[in-house]
């Protein structure tokens, strides 16, 4: 198994240097299924912060659904607790731009267990939900009904993508998060090895989150699957906040 020292020196595929300041948490990514759409930018400028630039591939942007796994999730000198730290998770998310990176904003995010969203939330200031999630080798459901949200996926995994595209490099390889809160931008940089990619078929998709009805319709334009990373993941940087885009 790699060593955390290992990822740290591994270094070469990062568009920008690593943070100077010491880590503070240890996460895994694991049996994440990617979604991807191309989405209208009017219809998600509604959903972004305008200190956020939306990043754009060939001038369109995306939206992704990652559905997975959230494993030994714990601070820098802790252990990990299962019954806290293992749980399965549900992000919406989006391609932005800010202090010249390139990162990802959540529009949504939902986790499996009530009181590993609680500690999330509390810790992150990430937009942590709880909604029932059941997964097996091959097939991963949610269902929100506070929210009216559903997910059903049914799948089987493909054979490994040795030569990545430019547009799955740039769908997955993503090392800052951007999160708003009522008063400020939050920056979180992280790290990890390169995703590893595989093909996966879809035998079955039903997506309902109907707020974003607008945003996200049709089959994806691309789907993915990976065994997962390791994560190393540093502290929040605020900045304060001044509205939403507009068209």
């Amino acid at each position: 198994m790699i060593k955390i020292r290992e990822i740290l020196k591994t270094t070469e595929h990062r568009p920008w240097e690593m943070p100077t300041e010491k880590w503070k948490f240890y996460q895994e990514w694991n049996n994440a299924i990617f979604l991807h759409w191309q989405v209208e930018l009017s219809e998600l400028k509604k959903f972004v912060p305008k200190e956020l630039e939306i990043d754009l591939f060939d001038g369109k942007p995306w939206v992704s659904v990652v559905a997975f796994t959230m494993e030994k999730i714990r601070p820098k000198n802790l252990p990990a607790f299962p019954p806290i730290s293992d749980f399965d998770e549900i992000n919406i998310r989006t391609y932005v731009k800010s202090n010249n990176k390139t990162g990802v904003y959540f529009l949504s995010i939902e986790g499996g267990k009530s009181l590993s969203c609680k500690v999330a939330k509390g810790m992150s200031e990430l937009p942590y939900r709880f909604s029932k999630i059941k997964r097996t080798e091959n097939k991963y459901e949610s269902n929100n009904s506070e929210f009216n949200d559903k997910l059903n996926i049914q799948f089987t995994i493909g054979k490994g993508i040795t030569e990545k595209t430019e547009l799955e490099k740039w769908l997955t390889e993503r090392y800052a998060l951007f999160q708003d809160t009522e008063k400020s931008i939050n920056e979180f940089e992280i790290h990890h090895l390169e995703w590893t990619i595989n093909e996966i078929d879809l035998i079955n998709l039903e997506f309902n989150y109907p707020r974003f009805g607008k945003l996200i319709k049709n089959k994806p334009n691309k789907i993915q699957y990976s065994k997962g990373v390791k994560v190393i993941a540093w502290g929040k940087n605020k900045k304060e906040k001044t509205g939403y885009n507009t068209v």
